[in-house]
């Protein structure tokens, strides 16, 4: 990825956040993707703490799949993340794509997480 693009996709992440908030009531996920790995945390910004965070670089995750940067791990990732989410309790969040675009490892983990019981 050149550094143009990438300068271009914070400013896009920059628009979006302008606009949302993650609130207690409703916190946001936020996601990072690179060329091999995708990492996903809840964060509450009216106390500005990371709630909880989940990466493909985790050794439960690696013990499942081997590779972090393709639709197949954000999938699993997904389903994950959403096991554990509603076990500590947070069920309805804002989703922040981060600047990327809404299609590939994006919307994988998404859909997933919406199939493991989230609702953003």
């Amino acid at each position: 990825m050149s550094k143009i693009s990438e300068i271009k996709r914070v400013y896009r992440h920059q628009r979006i956040r302008r606009q949302m908030v993650g609130t207690p009531d409703r916190p946001r996920i936020c996601v990072h993707r690179s060329l091999k790995n995708f990492s996903v945390s809840i964060i509450d910004d009216t106390s500005a703490k990371v709630l909880m965070g989940m990466s493909t670089l985790a050794k439960d995750f690696k013990a499942k799949l081997k590779t972090g940067g393709n639709i197949k791990a954000a999938e699993l990732l997904g389903e994950m993340f959403g096991k554990d989410a509603i076990a500590k309790g947070y069920r309805k969040l804002a989703f922040d794509r981060g600047g990327y675009k809404y299609h590939g490892r994006v919307k994988a983990f998404a859909d997933a997480a919406r199939k493991a019981g989230l609702e953003f």
